[in-house]
Parts: C-alpha cells; structure tokens; sequence
C-alpha cells in the first residue's frame, strides 16, 4: 500500500447526501482493507453520518456543498474531515434530557477519543471550516502492517 492514500467526495448539501458520504467512506475504506463488518466501520459510519448531518443542517442554506476527504496516511493514521463553506464552528452543546438533537458532536468525540483519535477544527481559505477526525489505522480495525526484513 502507499505511504498516502486520499478520496474525496463533494455532494449537495442536502439530507440525502448523508447516506451517499456514509455509503462512499464505506466503500473507499473496504478497497484499503477495512472491513465493513467491524465495529471500528460501524464507528466510522456513525462519525460521517453524524459530521455530514451537522454540514448539512447547521449551515442553513449557507453552504450549497459540503465535501468528505479521506486520508490514510503511512498506514498509521485514517483521518476524515467533512468541509463546508459555513463560518459558525461546531458547538458541544449539553444534552438535555428532553432534547432531540444536539448530541452529535457528543457522540463523535467520544467515539474518536475511544478509538484512541481526536477531534479538530480547521479554516478553511472561504471562510469555511473542515471538522476533522483522526483515527489511528490498526485501531480502526484494518490490518497492522506486516514487518518487512524478518
């Protein structure tokens, strides 16, 4: 495998675009050799789902596209950031118990923190910003590089 693979997406802001981002990480990441049927995909779906929700519906009309990258870099880190062209930065927002959204950035980090990843937030040069996840590989379910020279 190379040292750096990438895949990007841009779809239409617009909730039917969530299940193509989720179908399309999927997808890109069975060709590298995760496997769909781990918990470490459901994960990373569940993460894309939740990142392209927010892109989708919190940048209220501002933003026509949002656009997956996928980046796997030396078979050590998979990272996935979800750009949109909106200013507003994700906010953690406390989860009430009545409340029927606003958990999602919640989710997501708990979920990159027990894979062992984290959460960041980048500008972008339009004025928009790229909500990243950075997931180490083996911890994400794909085989551990196979030592060379033994």
């Amino acid at each position: 495998m190379a040292d750096h693979l990438e895949a990007s997406v841009t779809l239409p802001s617009d909730p039917a675009s969530v299940a193509a981002a989720r179908r399309y990480v999927a997808e890109v990441l069975g060709e590298w050799g995760l496997s769909e049927e781990t918990e470490a995909a459901d994960s990373i779906r569940l993460i894309v789902s939740e990142l392209a929700t927010n892109s989708v519906q919190h940048t209220f009309g501002q933003s026509p596209t949002f656009t997956v990258d996928i980046r796997l870099e030396r078979e050590e880190w998979l990272r996935i950031g979800v750009t949109d062209s909106h200013p507003r930065w994700p906010k953690r927002l406390p989860a009430a118990v009545q409340q029927d959204n606003g958990r999602g950035m919640v989710i997501i980090r708990w979920l990159a923190a027990e894979a062992g990843g984290r959460l960041s937030v980048s500008p972008t040069e339009d004025g928009g910003k790229t909500v990243w996840i950075a997931l180490p590989w083996v911890a994400a379910g794909a085989p551990a590089p196979t030592p060379t020279g033994c």
